[in-house]
């Protein structure tokens, strides 16, 4: 499986020449543009990673982010595991960024689960973070845990088999991303992932979540003098290039949400945070990290792009 996973990833990385990029390089290079005050660090989700043969997780975004003048790093924490414990993962290593870059706060953008995996540093820790924005993040949880939760008991052997198989994907990509010792515990991601899950941790880190069903949350919160920044983003359409082999998954996984908006994972409502930017971007969940390598939706803005006025949005805020 090592063999195969790794020779994707190698077909993937000679395939970039034919990925269009008019929008992500030299045609928005301004010095400069994204130079924030402090470092952004780029926290993946649920099944994500770093750094593989070349391809990233937010693929070209940090790339593009430092070719304009800010200091960006990529973090490794679990594939599969509850937030906390991702979160404490991550808490290691803002203290190491920290130390290495010499700054007092980091930016945390995280996708997905990478969402609540930043609020989390964030709560417990809002000395060293400026801001957090969620990009498709699960901020209220997401249905299709919920789904497999009811359908499928904990002491069943169905159950036991679906977690090491997930488990088992992680540990692969783990271990390709050369993190081998991460942890992987699906069973605690799917419940950190459900809707009960996330409202028992919003309890907890209520900073920036809206008090509505589809508001806004607080654009920022100060816990013992500490002010952090909230910010989100989201896509709203499941299937948007025919070339991306993700698309057919995210057809079928929209359908459980009965025509509400959604990225085909996460629901735009669920997935705000603070100051909303957009909730409805014509992308679907990996698209927002400009996966699969580039093949997004060529009528939406790029998700580079997004990102590049995001980090000028944070250095316009003087963060």
């Amino acid at each position: 499986m090592k063999k195969t996973i790794t020779s994707l990833f190698a077909t993937l990385a000679m395939s970039l020449a034919i990925v269009p990029t008019a929008a992500t390089s030299a045609t928005l290079s301004t010095t400069g543009y994204t130079q924030t005050k402090y470092p952004i660090v780029l926290v993946h989700g649920w099944m994500g990673w770093d750094n593989i043969a070349g391809v990233d997780h937010f693929y070209r975004v940090a790339s593009e982010l430092r070719a304009n003048g800010a200091k960006v790093y990529t973090v490794a924490i679990s594939q599969n595991n509850s937030t906390e414990y991702r979160g404490e993962q991550l808490l290691t290593q803002v203290k190491q960024i920290l130390a290495i870059s010499g700054a007092s706060k980091v930016n945390l953008i995280g996708h997905s689960h990478g969402s609540p995996t930043s609020r989390y540093v964030a709560g417990v820790r809002p000395d060293l973070v400026a801001s957090v924005t969620s990009v498709g993040g699960v901020n209220k949880g997401a249905i299709v845990p919920d789904i497999l939760s009811g359908a499928v008991p904990t002491d069943s052997i169905t159950f036991k088999a679906l977690t090491t198989a997930v488990n088992g994907i992680g540990k692969a990509i783990a271990v390709l991303s050369g993190h081998p010792e991460l942890q992987q515990n699906s069973a605690a991601t799917m419940v950190s992932l459900s809707s009960a899950g996330a409202k028992a941790f919003n309890v907890k880190f209520p900073q920036g979540v809206p008090t509505t069903s589809c508001g806004e949350g607080a654009y920022s919160a100060t816990t013992n003098g500490n002010k952090v920044n909230y910010y989100s983003w989201s896509g709203a359409k499941a299937v948007t290039n025919v070339l991306d082999i993700s698309d057919p998954l995210f057809a079928v996984t929209t359908l459980v949400y009965k025509g509400a908006k959604n990225d085909g994972l996460v629901g735009a409502c669920d997935s705000r945070l603070g100051r909303v930017i957009r909730d409805d971007y014509a992308m679907n969940h990996l698209d927002e990290v400009n996966q699969f390598v580039g093949l997004v939706n060529l009528f939406e803005t790029n998700p580079v792009t997004i990102f590049r006025q995001h980090a000028n949005r944070l250095k316009t805020a003087g963060l």
